[in-house]
Formats: C-alpha cells, structure tokens, sequence
C-alpha cells in the first residue's frame, strides 16, 4: 500500500475507532453515572440504548444523505455535529443533558459518518488492499473496545469519565484536518431525500426497540407497571406490533416510490442479493451478541463483584485483546480461506464462550475460567469483524455503497441496539421472577415482608447490589432474619438473571449460525474465478479469429 493510502487508512481508522470507544466507556461507567446523576441502573441502559436506536433509526438516510451532498461531505459535517455532541456529553450536568449530547448529537453524526466511512474504504482501495483496509478497521473496532474499558475505567475510577470525552474533542478535530485526503466523489444534488421514508423507518425501529427496552418494567405480556393495559396486557407486545407495522408500511412505500420512477430512501432489490442479506444479518446478530453479553457482564463484576470501573475494565481485556489481534489477522486468513468458513468458525467460538461465561457466573469469580472465557469470545468476534464489511461492500456496485453503507451501520445498531435492551430485559425479568420465588418459598422470609416485597416487585425494579437491597430493608423495618434471607435470596437471583442472559446469548449465537449459508464460499469464488477465466479465454479466440481468416 502506498504512502497516500495509508495516510487515508490512518484518517479512516481514526474515525472508526472513535465510534466504537464511546459505547465501551459508558459500559464501564454505569456504576459512576448512577452516582453522578442520582439515577439508576434502568435510565442508564435507556441512554446507551438509544445512542444506538438513533444511529439504527437515522443510518440509512444518513447514507443517502451521503449519496446527495457527496461522502466526504457528509463524513465532515457528522464529526462537526458528532464533534459538538462529545463536547456536550463531556460538561453534561443532568441526564436529560448527557442523553442530548451523548445519544442524540452523537447518534445523529455517527449516522452520517459510517455510511460515508464504508463507502470512502471501498472506493479507495481495491483488490487485496480493500480486504486489508476493512481487517484493519475491524482491527481498530477491536482497539476501540480494547482500549474503551481500560481507558475508561482507570479515568473513571481515578479521575473522571468526562476526560474520555473532552479527549475525544480532540481526535475529532484530528480527523476534520485529515479529510482533504479521502477521495472526493460526485454529489447527487438533484437526487431528492425520502422523508415520508424516513419518518416510517426511524418510527418503526424505534418503537420495536422501545418496546424491548420497557418490557423489563412493563412486563412482556402480563402487565406490571405499564401505562395502559390494553385487553389487560402490558402495552410491550402492541408497540413491538406497531412498530414492525409501520416497517411493512415503509417497504411498500419504497416500492411505490419506485414505481413512480422516483428515488426511494433505499433500493429493496439490494436486500435480494444473497451475500449482501447474510452479510447484513450477521452484523446484526454480532452486535446483538456482542452488546448484550457487554452489558450483563459489567453488571456482574461491578454490582455483584463490587469491581469498580478500571478493575472491570482489566478483567475484561483478554476479549479485547484477542478480538483485535484476531481482525487483523482476519485478511490474511481470507486468502486461504472462504469468509463463510471463517465466519461459521467465529459463531461456534461465540456459543462456547457464552456457555464458558455461563459457568463462570459464580458467587465468587474464578478469574482464570473468565480470563479464558472472555479470549474465547474475542477471537470469535475478531473472525466475524474481519469478514463482513468486505463481503457487504464487494456484494454491490460503487453507486450501492452509500446505501449499502447504510444498511451495514443501520444492521449493526439494531443488533447492538436490542442486545443491550433484550437482555437487559431479560436479566432484569429474571432478576424480578427469581427472587420473587425465592422469598415466596422461604420460611426464615415473615409472611408480612413476604407481601411487601410482592408489592414492591410490582413496580420498578432495577439491578441493585445486594448491600443496597440490605439497607432497603432495615429502613423498612425488616426484621434481622428476613433482611439476612432476603439478602440471601437477592443474591440467588441475582446470579441466576445474569445466566438466563448469557444462555440467551448462547442461543442467539447458536441462530447465528444458519444466517452464515449465503456468505461467500470456496467453490463461488472458484467458480467466479472459472467465469472469469472463461471471459478470457471467449476475448482471445474473438482477437485470434481475424488472424486466423488472414491465414
């Protein structure tokens, strides 16, 4: 690679890696925003939920945006917004503050960004070269999330999360004063955005991922504390309806606007070729896998450990580690092997891991087994982050990749978007089921706290530690004997929530596996390889045959 490609990389993967090292920092952090805002475990993964709802909302108009003002525009004007979003997050004062700076102006600049940073990769490299452009941003996204809960524990624990953030201040303006050297490409002036498009495809994903979110405290189907019980339901199931309704609506308004010969917000014949939709399926089910499992685990060595923010950080860096060296090392293994093989490889790792995890969920942590467990997981997400941005992106012809783009990023929020609400929700329903049980089943538990503890779970509830749930009951009068049994059987219930979301997890990965069978193979690229031999071989005999009538 030349000296102006890599200087481009450099720019690309800059940006690449500031995108992934916020969501790492707020993973660590949850602990220190709870006691910064005087808010609670729920409000937090409601603000990092919606960063990523924002981003999977906003992603495919951010990428025909892209195609309408140019990439490397539309790549600018996000980190100016993105830019201002960090700086917001960074002296933010309340929670409605740091969810404007962090889940808004950043989500809104990471939508237009990505798309353009997809697109820019592929139109800068070609060949071998894009392959390893795309193994080293899946190398960077690795460093992000390596460097994310180091950086932001030791900060958070010794000095303050908001540096992190005022320190990416700095690296935007980095990557503003290195954009000059991407490859400018033609803008789309007279190209129309679809803003009927838009609102129905933002609404439909949003409400799904509200949906999910609000289940933990409004109950799946029988209703808790919901806001309206529809047919005595919990509101949950309806908004998750309506917004895959208003999803239905927005693809038959795409084909109409097709119809009309007028440009739609997306392309619905691109969701027809098959390595594209596997390769689209399969960034979602990686950060589905990826953001849930990030999410239960700092809750365990955090809440149920009592690790503080940098010592969650170091225990989970054998995953990081090992997920970036594995990406980088992903372009290479692409020469001798398919990307299906790899990816299939990469799934199994993220099952045996998940089940690895399961089992480490213990009173007392086995730091070893987790060390080994958190390895594994790395290297299965390293095989797949090495493989999919090059097999989306090759799928499609250069004026695809803006929407192509689009729908890679909008893929991969979704995915990480209902990971930390799905499972979040499940621990959280877990949580509530179990140590319900529990007490219910308990004799040492007063019939009277018994009740109070059932009326109390009705309304809601939040992933505590089992001191705070200890000081909960000597401030309501609890006897000494029911607070050292409800204590006992909290922390029962704890650790059976975090399971139940990690054999989620297992499962969803164990899924993952049959969305691998349209990803490239060994015998397509042979076979691709033959037609182009065959083209050959058709061109020489066209050439040779004047020759051959001279003679």
């Amino acid at each position: 690679m030349a000296g102006g490609g890599w200087k481009v990389l450099i720019v690309l993967a800059a940006a690449q890696f500031l995108m992934v090292l916020d969501q790492a920092v707020m993973n660590v952090s949850i602990s220190q925003l709870v006691d910064d805002f005087d808010t609670d475990v729920t409000t937090v993964q409601g603000v990092i939920t919606l960063y990523s709802l924002v981003m999977a909302a906003l992603m495919i108009p951010g990428g025909k945006l892209g195609d309408i003002l140019g990439r490397r525009r539309a790549f600018r004007i996000g980190h100016v917004i993105y830019g201002v979003g960090t700086l917001i997050t960074a002296i933010s004062w309340s929670v409605p503050v740091l969810t404007l700076g962090w889940s808004v102006l950043e989500g809104i600049g990471a939508a237009l960004v990505l798309p353009a940073l997809a697109a820019l990769t592929a139109a800068s490299f070609e060949g071998r070269e894009r392959a390893f452009a795309y193994g080293v941003l899946g190398g960077v996204a690795g460093a992000g999330v390596a460097i994310g809960p180091i950086l932001g524990g030791w900060v958070t624990s010794n000095l303050t999360w908001r540096l992190v953030f005022a320190g990416e201040v700095l690296v935007v303006l980095y990557i503003l004063s290195g954009v000059h050297r991407l490859p400018a490409d033609r803008e789309r002036s007279e190209t129309d955005l679809d803003t009927v498009g838009a609102v129905l495809c933002a609404l439909g994903l949003g409400a799904i991922v509200f949906g999910v979110l609000k289940a933990s405290s409004w109950g799946w189907l029988t209703p808790r504390d919901s806001p309206i019980t529809p047919f005595g339901f919990s509101l949950t199931p309806f908004l998750i309806a309506l917004g895959a309704g208003l999803l239905v609506a927005f693809t038959r308004w795409q084909r109409r606007r097709e119809a009309e010969d007028r440009e739609p917000l997306i392309h619905l014949r691109l969701l027809k070729v098959p390595p594209l939709r596997a390769g689209l399926t399969m960034f979602a089910f990686q950060n589905l896998i990826l953001m849930g499992i990030f999410f239960a685990i700092p809750l365990y060595l955090q809440i149920v450990q009592g690790y503080d923010a940098f010592d969650t950080g170091v225990r989970m860096l054998p995953v990081s580690v090992t997920l970036f060296v594995t990406a980088l090392l992903g372009s290479r293994l692409a020469g001798r092997f398919a990307p299906r093989t790899l990816v299939r490889c990469g799934v199994v790792l993220l099952v045996l891991a998940s089940l690895m995890l399961l089992a480490t969920i213990q009173p007392e942590i086995d730091t070893t087994s987790f060390a080994v467990a958190m390895a594994v997981l790395g290297i299965g997400l390293g095989l797949l982050s090495s493989q999919l941005g090059n097999v989306v992106q090759s799928a499609v012809q250069e004026d695809d990749r803006g929407e192509t783009g689009g729908l890679q990023y909008t893929a991969q929020q979704l995915g990480a978007s209902l990971g930390t609400a799905l499972i979040g929700a499940v621990v959280i329903s877990g949580l509530i089921a179990s140590f319900s049980a529990n007490v219910q089943a308990n004799p040492a538990v007063a019939p009277a706290v018994q009740q109070q503890v059932s009326v109390r779970l009705e309304g809601s509830v939040s992933f505590v530690s089992t001191e705070q749930v200890r000081r909960s009951a000597e401030q309501a009068g609890v006897d000494p004997a029911s607070t050292d049994a409800l204590v006992a059987d909290y922390g029962h219930a704890q650790l059976m929530a975090l399971k139940t979301g990690l054999l989620l997890a297992a499962l969803l990965s164990c899924a993952a596996f049959f969305a691998t069978a349209n990803l490239p193979s060994g015998e397509q690229a042979g076979r691709s390889r033959r037609r182009r031999r065959r083209r050959g071989d058709a061109l020489h005999t066209v050439v040779d045959a004047p020759e051959q009538a001279m003679l």
